[in-house]
């Protein structure tokens, strides 16, 4: 359980690290380089964003997934959870890694941005995600609620799917992180896209403030549909065991 758990919150802080720190130079306000400004929401950004969560997910399933099976995600152990391939006692200690990893991660980003002039932790950000008038296209609480919901739902049924007995386990990782890429594809100019409590809560944590006090959502919508979608799959995946 200690690989498990250590397994756990270095892939939840290297995926924080590596992609939050993509989101951050692609829309962090004040963030330049030489006389080049970065920080457009352009369509380009939002693939550049989407893609560094997705490969990330990818690398770090076939790197890690075989010790703990790469949740790095406290949605995904929730599914796992509710379709019976985890207790609960199990579940917890995953919780907790994934948690402290994204802070971790969050920090650790901070500390390299931090030393670049250009940086303002206030103004720039650490890809943190939000609604109201932190969306890009100001979606409602309700809204993002819903669409963080749906989401996740649809990444969490996808994992439940291709780590299920029937699956072909070789392309696994692959499915993993193109699904994470999809989500965040439209997730990203509506909320940002959590679909990950822990990716959400470190850098809300380490930023403060209106991340920190709607940080709430991106926690609880995403857990609620990581059990959605293990109550989909169970029903769906019932015949035979294939479930499990």
């Amino acid at each position: 359980m200690g690989r498990k758990l250590s397994a756990e919150a270095l892939g939840t802080a290297v995926l924080v690290f590596f992609a939050c720190g993509v989101a951050t130079l692609t829309f962090g306000k004040h963030f330049d380089f030489g006389n080049t400004l970065v920080g457009h929401m352009t369509s380009a950004g939002i693939a550049t964003t989407a893609l560094a969560f997705g490969l990330v997910l990818t690398a770090l399933a076939y790197a890690i997934g075989p010790i703990s099976g790469c949740h790095v995600n406290p949605a995904v152990t929730m599914g796992a959870l509710v379709a019976g391939r985890m207790k609960i006692q199990e579940a917890v200690g995953y919780w907790v890694a994934q948690f402290v990893g994204g802070i971790a991660g969050a920090l650790a980003l901070w500390a390299v941005f931090a030393r670049s002039p250009h940086y303002e932790l206030k103004h720039t950000g650490l890809g943190a995600d939000g609604y109201g008038m932190q969306s890009a296209v100001r979606i409602s609480m309700t809204g993002a609620f819903l669409v963080e919901v749906i989401l996740t739902a649809t990444f969490v049924f996808v994992i439940l799917s291709v780590t299920s007995k029937i699956a072909n386990a070789g392309l696994a990782g692959l499915a993993i992180g193109l699904s994470l890429t999809v989500v965040h594809l439209i997730g990203i100019p509506l909320t940002g896209t959590s679909v990950n409590p822990a990716r959400s809560f470190g850098p809300a944590l380490v930023i403060g403030g209106t991340a920190l006090s709607q940080v709430w959502l991106f926690i609880v919508a995403p857990l609620v549909g990581g059990a959605l979608a293990a109550l989909v799959h169970r029903f769906l995946f019932a015949q035979d065991g294939a479930a499990a």
